[in-house]
């Protein structure tokens, strides 16, 4: 039997000099190659083929880039949990745009800890020049979230704490992915969600959230899940103090809707894209 063709043929490394655990970034290309340039990134435990469809629908029309991210799939590195802190994961999505971009704007598109670690990057003080848009899954931003925490602490209110309680609640496998039993176990059934952990341990277990959190004006789309059980829209909502440009598209899907329903997550980041592409404003 003939195996289809990747949507993403084209394949090249990105060096990465991580203090004595050098790595390359698997990078992956397809698409038009004067189309403007969409880079995915995928989140735990995937890599860059949970894009597939969504790749193949953005094809025609786009240059179409996706990586598998540090740890994952064929990216893969020994480096220790401290590697893994999003300014290191954003440090690599900058060193793929040098790559891949020759100098354009791109739209980032993240899911799960992609969009965690797309945040970081789109939130940074160069983000503006280099990045077009972001459209963003399942994903929010660490320091937006501890914010909104420490923030319904202080100043308790029945509708904040509810939104908190029902994120804990959702976010009760948490403790699980960091303590020791996690790598053993999910080692039996997939070595990247085993690498993975590291991501959860290098983040959640040590980083110290900013007391000021950083503030984007990077055009953001954010497609709420409706049916997602791990991210509340309050998580989402975190961020709207600190983004300049958000809107928010709540969809009737579930986390993995990159999989389950390609067209719609497509289509939502074509017309994203064509909005807020330079060139296609200047038409």
């Amino acid at each position: 039997m003939t195996r289809p063709a990747r949507p993403l043929p084209r394949r090249r490394h990105v060096p990465r000099e991580q203090a004595d655990h050098p790595f390359d970034l698997a990078v992956f290309e397809g698409g038009v190659a004067e189309g403007p340039v969409v880079v995915l990134v995928h989140g735990w435990p995937d890599t860059h083929r949970m894009w597939d469809g969504v790749a193949e629908l953005l094809a025609p029309d786009f240059r179409v880039v996706a990586y598998d991210t540090r740890g994952q799939g064929a990216s893969a590195t020994d480096a220790p949990d401290s590697a893994f802190t999003v300014d290191a994961l954003a440090d690599d999505l900058f060193a793929v745009l040098d790559a891949v971009a020759r100098g354009e704007q791109v739209h980032l598109v993240g899911h799960d800890w992609g969009s965690v670690q797309a945040w970081e990057a789109v939130c940074r003080p160069e983000a503006e020049e280099r990045i077009a848009s972001f459209t963003s899954i399942s994903g929010p931003h660490l320091d937006h979230v501890a914010h909104w925490v420490r923030r319904t602490v202080v100043r308790p209110s029945p509708r904040a704490v509810a939104a908190l309680l029902g994120q804990a609640v959702s976010s009760s496998y948490l403790p699980f992915l960091v303590s020791p039993l996690a790598p053993p176990l999910l080692g039996m059934l997939d070595s990247d969600a085993a690498s993975g952990l590291r991501y959860y341990r290098g983040n959640l277990r040590r980083r110290t959230p900013r007391s000021a959190p950083p503030r984007t004006s990077v055009p953001v789309l954010q497609l709420a899940l409706t049916r997602d059980v791990a991210i509340r829209h309050a998580s989402l909502a975190a961020s709207d103090p600190w983004a300049d440009r958000l809107e928010r598209r709540e969809l009737p899907h579930g986390h993995w809707v990159a999989r389950t329903h390609p067209h719609v997550v497509a289509a939502e980041v074509a017309d994203f894209v064509r909005r807020h592409d330079r060139r296609a404003s200047a038409c």
